[in-house]
């Protein structure tokens, strides 16, 4: 058996966040789990004992990403792994409505928080040929009219595992699309944003929770926990999404994913 993988997870508290540390911990891994809601993180803690430490914060706060990784490094003595899970989709608005500082506000807990984790993991994880996992979305190479912020956050972190990629070649970088997934965030798409949304998309997504296709957070939260443990280098820098047979018919692995 390969020796336990320190593994830190962002968005941890619920959905593919929590999916995804649980299924690390099941693994006897060791995982730093991160999050504003502390209840849930504490849970983790206890039910899996000596394999958990938290930091529950406010994810726009840069010094959160630093607190981690010193965290991780104390607790553990290493670090292999850093899934960027945490985002929010706000403001759901058309560019003409838009201002620019509530695109920053979307890009600083999006896109800048997550560069203020990886930046003092970096030495670490070139020590240990770790790995790195973004949260991306369909949204960053497909638009929806009134989800900009949103998608060109996203958009922002695919591109940001390929400039990982040329820039370390010791850690394996990947941005993945985890499809739709039965969260909070698609609560608030049906219900909080359709008078923003385009009618076509609000039918889409409605219909999608309607007929039963929405993934559980397992699914994703499986395929994201094992890239973070054993990713191959050649996939350092893409951009993954699933094919079929579709996810929802069984926990996914590598071999259904394909490079966008």
């Amino acid at each position: 058996m390969s020796d336990p993988k320190i593994i830190i997870v962002t968005g941890a508290s619920r959905g593919i966040g929590l999916a995804t540390a649980r299924f690390l911990l099941k693994g006897s891994n060791k995982v730093v789990v991160v999050a504003r809601t502390a209840g849930p993180l504490e849970k983790l803690k206890e039910e899996f004992p000596g394999q958990v430490e938290f930091l529950a914060a406010d994810l726009a706060d840069f010094s959160v990403g630093p607190q981690a990784v010193s965290l991780a490094l104390k607790a553990f003595s290493r670090l292999d792994g850093l899934i960027i899970n945490h985002g929010t989709l706000s403001p759901v608005k058309r560019v003409a409505d838009s201002t620019a500082e509530e695109w920053r506000a979307i890009f600083d807990v999006n896109f800048f928080s997550a560069l203020a984790f990886i930046s003092p993991a970096i030495p670490a994880l070139r020590e240990s040929h770790g790995r790195i996992v973004l949260t991306s979305s369909g949204a960053s190479v497909s638009p929806y009219a009134s989800w900009g912020a949103y998608g060109s956050s996203k958009a922002a972190l695919n591109h940001l595992a390929l400039t990982l990629k040329a820039e370390e070649p010791d850690i394996t970088t990947i941005s993945i699309r985890p499809g739709v997934v039965d969260t909070e965030m698609q609560v608030e798409i049906r219900d909080k944003h359709v008078e923003l949304m385009d009618a076509t998309d609000v039918t889409k997504f409605r219909g999608l929770h309607a007929d039963g296709k929405l993934l559980k957070p397992e699914q994703p939260g499986h395929v994201m926990a094992k890239l973070a443990v054993s990713a191959s280098a050649d996939l350092s820098g893409k951009f993954l999404r699933q094919v079929s047979p579709p996810w929802q018919q069984a926990i996914p692995t590598l071999t259904i994913m394909k490079l966008e």
